[in-house]
């Protein structure tokens, strides 16, 4: 019976989140433009025309609304809510002015810490066959760490119409997933996971190709935050070395094409911060494929790396390795496919080609 009042109180939330959320985006896309939060083309941009954004701010309220009704509650909520009101303020200030690149790394930072000095770390892990170890200081900086990681990736995946906001659900739906199946999980990180969801789907009606709306560093850094604690209140509080693993799989998406960013750009002897048209959504559209079907292509995988943390989360030791191993090798060939890296950096690919006597390699 508990269970069913539950499932209720959590379907009338969803439909407050994603009814406020439904209703402010047309107010935002009326007056976004007034008040200068307009996001114009240039050229590592592939929208071609002006377009409102701060459409984030729909989600935020949503999930407020949504929050509200639930009465989400957790010892960690205060500081939670004054490293949110940081990075949304930060996000609304970026998309109006644009903010320097290590001014919003300090607030980041700050919010951060404020968030780690609620006791939300990874206290220790376990280690097969050696036992439990306690983190120490490390708690506090591989939180900052997560956190600060989490919302560049999503941010920095913003890049086609519907993509942020479909990869950020796919990851948040898995979340909720894995929190509903463990009987150990935070009834918050369902809470807020359930209108998350919600306020993120009545986004994505205005969002989808081709967008009336973006959604702005207000909404990309929001979500992000949002997704980095969820992650670290449902899996980081105390772990296995390789369970860790899973929130890793779950934003696989947006973390493996911010590493190949940064590596793509030291070996091109840029800066790392340095803006470029080589992620994975400018490699898909450079082979060809459509905006609509970039996107669609990696929600799949979004999807495919979900699934594959949930497997993941529910096999023995050695098969987790043997996952993980299958994972990364898939992860890397697939980078060098399509040229995340680099056109001419195939290193997998070259070793394959001869081991199996194929074409030599491509010149670097």
């Amino acid at each position: 019976m508990n269970d069913l009042m539950n499932l209720w109180e959590y379907a009338i939330a969803f439909v407050i989140a994603f009814t406020v959320a439904l209703l402010t985006n047309p107010l935002i896309i009326r007056y976004a433009g007034k008040f200068g939060f307009v996001d114009k083309p240039e050229e590592r941009k592939v929208h071609l025309k002006s377009m409102p954004r701060v459409g984030g701010l729909s989600i935020i309220l949503g999930t407020i609304a949504g929050c509200i009704y639930l009465q989400v509650d957790s010892a960690y909520l205060p500081q939670i809510g004054i490293g949110a009101a940081m990075i949304i303020i930060m996000g609304l200030l970026d998309d109006r002015f644009t903010l320097n690149a290590k001014l919003k790394f300090l607030i980041q930072l700050i919010a951060a810490v404020v968030v780690v000095t609620s006791g939300l770390t990874i206290e220790f892990i376990e280690i097969p066959l050696i036992g439990r170890i306690e983190m120490g200081f490390l708690s506090s900086v591989m939180a900052v760490l997560w956190i600060i990681g989490v919302m560049n990736s999503i941010n920095l995946i913003d890049g086609l119409d519907g993509l942020a906001g479909g990869v950020a659900t796919i990851a948040i739906s898995t979340i909720l997933v894995m929190a509903i199946i463990d009987p150990l999980a935070h009834v918050a990180v369902i809470s807020i996971a359930v209108v998350l969801i919600a306020s993120t789907l009545a986004f994505l009606i205005f969002n989808f190709h081709p967008a009336k709306l973006f959604m702005g560093d207000t909404g990309s850094l929001f979500l992000g935050y949002s997704i980095a604690i969820i992650s670290l209140m449902g899996f980081f509080k105390s772990v296995t070395l390789f369970s860790l693993i899973a929130p890793v799989l779950i934003l696989a998406v947006p973390i493996f094409d911010t590493l190949f960013a940064i590596v793509r750009r030291f070996l091109n002897k840029q800066g790392i911060m340095s803006p470029d048209k080589g992620h994975l959504h400018h490699c898909l559209l450079a082979m060809g494929f459509s905006h609509r079907a970039t996107v669609l292509i990696i929600y799949t995988i979004g999807i495919f790396f979900g699934a594959s943390a949930l497997l993941f989360s529910n096999v023995t030791l050695w098969n987790s390795v043997v996952i993980f191993v299958f994972l990364l090798l898939l992860i890397q060939l697939s980078a060098e496919v399509v040229g995340l890296i680099g056109a001419k950096r195939q290193p997998l690919l070259n070793m394959m080609r001869r081991c199996t006597g194929g074409s030599q390699e491509i010149k670097k």
